[in-house]
């Protein structure tokens, strides 16, 4: 069980972004807190070879959305909440802290236009130019 375990945690995966969101959010200091409390409104640019893949996703629809928080600090384990100093560390694996190993992260947003490979969303909390993962709806 030992060596699978090694195994494991030596592997790489690699990982193709879908696409880019386009945000009026400039920089990491200007991202709302929590993107559930956002109502920044934003763009979801979808590769064109993932165009079928978007069959279905239509306005007033909610999405989660994944995204690489490339500007992220990854050898950061531990934080304090929502960057308040006055609250006590955290180990990041207990806090939604864009600051981890792997800089992955989820928001809900709600769908407001579909053309094309454009999805217009609302509920932003991503940086311009963040790689875009996946699109998944809400169940």
């Amino acid at each position: 069980m030992e060596k699978e375990y090694e195994e494991i945690l030596s592997s790489q995966f690699i990982l193709r972004p879908i696409g880019v969101i386009r945000s009026p959010i400039a920089e990491r200091g200007q991202a709302p807190r929590q993107g559930g409390q956002s109502s920044v409104c934003g763009r979801l640019i979808v590769d064109e070879r993932y165009r079928e893949g978007l069959f279905g996703v239509e306005e007033r629809q909610k999405i989660v959305i994944l995204y690489w928080m490339h500007l992220a600090e990854r050898d950061r384990l531990q934080v304090h909440p929502k960057g308040d100093r006055t609250r006590p560390m955290r180990g990041v694996f207990s806090t939604r802290s864009p600051q981890r190993p792997n800089p992955i992260s989820l928001q809900i947003v709600e769908v407001t236009r579909v053309q094309g490979t454009v999805i217009d969303v609302v509920g932003l909390d991503a940086v311009d130019g963040t790689p875009l993962l996946d699109i998944k709806c809400v169940i």
